[in-house]
């Protein structure tokens, strides 16, 4: 497969960017339909956009889950986002088996907060020459990410991006310290901020209303910014209460555009 759709990081490195899809993959049409969406706000606010889909989401809490389409069907649906929409695009792996393949689609490789400290994992990720999207994991302190960062850098690969989704906080309660944008700034890559993973409250299943708190998505975001944060990771979905997936903690489509104009706004203050 052969497409000219790519992802600049060092372009894009000085730049407030947006990662943002649905959480999983429920459809190609659904698919498409987010990614214009998107990309048509982020062009009118010019701002880089990263397309964000999981093909599979292996780490569901209860095994009746949707898990997503798979890896075969799951990557097709992503290059036919990238060949129609022109937008790179993101997804994450689970196992070392999945890496050739997913990295013969995506822009970006995404490695889950929960796999992390999975160095075999984080070595084939960062053989592949790809752009490496770090998520922090809930129980990891933002200097241990550094460890996770050599690992990348072991392999010659230095295009490394850190993503901040919260701390676990007791047993069902996620925070975010806002420490930790200044902390793994300072190890020279970008750091995102993805909000609605760190809106989540654990133990409770995606579709269930107590499972999140979206209603705290703007202010969150703002304040991740005015931390410094050099973008926002952002799960959307034009009818959230029908989403497979994350249903309670993901931004309604039609809200994003409202969110980035003020977002964006921190953003241009804190860096002039």
């Amino acid at each position: 497969m052969k497409n000219n759709t790519a992802y600049d990081y060092k372009k894009n490195r000085g730049s407030f960017t947006l990662i943002s899809g649905p959480c999983v993959i429920e459809s190609e049409g659904l698919c498409l339909e987010i990614a214009r969406e998107i990309k048509k706000i982020a062009g009118e606010l010019e701002i880089p956009f990263v397309f964000k889909a999981s093909y599979d989401k292996a780490n569901r809490t209860a095994v009746e889950n949707y898990r997503g389409p798979g890896l075969k069907a799951g990557l097709k649906i992503l290059e036919k986002v990238k060949e129609k929409t022109g937008v790179p695009v993101l997804t994450d792996v689970h196992s070392c088996e999945e890496v050739e393949a997913a990295s013969k689609v995506v822009d970006i490789i995404q490695i889950p907060a929960y796999l992390c400290q999975q160095t075999s994992l984080t070595i084939k990720v960062a053989e592949t020459g790809k752009t490496v999207n770090i998520k922090k994991a809930q129980f990891l302190s933002p200097w241990d990410i550094k460890k996770v960062i050599n690992k990348v850098k072991s392999t010659g690969n230095e295009k490394i991006i850190i993503t901040e989704r919260g701390s676990v906080f007791g047993y069902s309660t996620l925070i975010t310290d806002m420490r930790a944008f200044t902390i793994m700034k300072a190890y020279g890559y970008p750091v995102i901020f993805d909000v609605t993973h760190a809106v989540r409250i654990p133990g409770f299943t995606s579709a269930d209303a107590r499972g999140g708190t979206p209603e705290m998505i703007l202010p969150m975001a703002l304040a991740g910014v005015g931390a410094g944060s050099d973008g926002l990771f952002i799960e959307t979905h034009p009818n959230c209460k029908e989403a497979l997936c994350d249903a309670s903690s993901m931004l309604q489509l039609d809200r994003l555009k409202e969110l980035l104009i003020k977002a964006k706004k921190v953003y241009e203050i804190v860096r002039n």
